[in-house]
């Protein structure tokens, strides 16, 4: 991958701005069009550079918000790094202070619940959208381990639905399955 100019440059923090505004339920919602623009539109990442930068940003200790700066990383460095952050959070941070502000002050309007119940189903087909993304290149190559994968997911979907048991638990299990090799 060579690194993108300086217009490119323009046009990722342009992109990522206008990302930000949608990003309702956290940046990682906004990760299949991240993919469509860098992998589909403009080729500058893979299809696997674009996974392990999410998958790597996930794993690392912190804030969701980290595999945008790991993306911009991969485009072009620091100065990536500078126009992918940049373009997420000045945006997002501008309207959600101004928006806690003025929700705080009208909070038992009827107006405010109506908008907070309104995005709390965006927000799932967002993060489902994200999560299709992620996996569609494992599933489509339906071998054994796949299917194994496809039923732990399953299985810690229901769990984590029916029982109060710690997600931890169920990450810890996930990881020495994994570690086995089995997935």
């Amino acid at each position: 991958m060579t690194p993108a100019s300086a217009v490119d440059l323009l046009a990722v923090f342009g992109h990522f701005l206008m990302l930000s505004l949608l990003a309702v339920g956290g940046a990682l919602a906004t990760a299949p069009d991240m993919h469509r623009y860098l992998v589909g539109a403009k080729g500058w990442l893979s299809d696997a550079e674009f996974t392990t930068s999410v998958a790597l940003a996930q794993a690392a200790p912190g804030p969701n918000l980290l595999f945008v700066a790991v993306l911009g990383w991969n485009l072009a460095g620091i100065p990536g790094v500078l126009a992918t952050m940049s373009g997420t959070l000045i945006p997002s941070t501008t309207v959600a202070l101004l928006a806690s502000r003025w929700a705080r002050e009208h909070r038992d309007a009827r107006s405010v619940r109506a908008i907070v119940a309104g995005l709390a189903p965006l927000t799932v087909g967002l993060l489902f959208s994200t999560g299709w993304l992620l996996a569609e290149p494992f599933v489509r190559t339906l071998d054994a381990r796949t299917l194994v994968a496809l039923a732990l997911l399953a299985s810690t979907m229901t769990a984590m639905l029916r029982s109060k048991v710690n997600p931890l638990w169920l990450i810890a299990l996930g990881a020495g399955i994994g570690a086995t090799g089995w997935v």
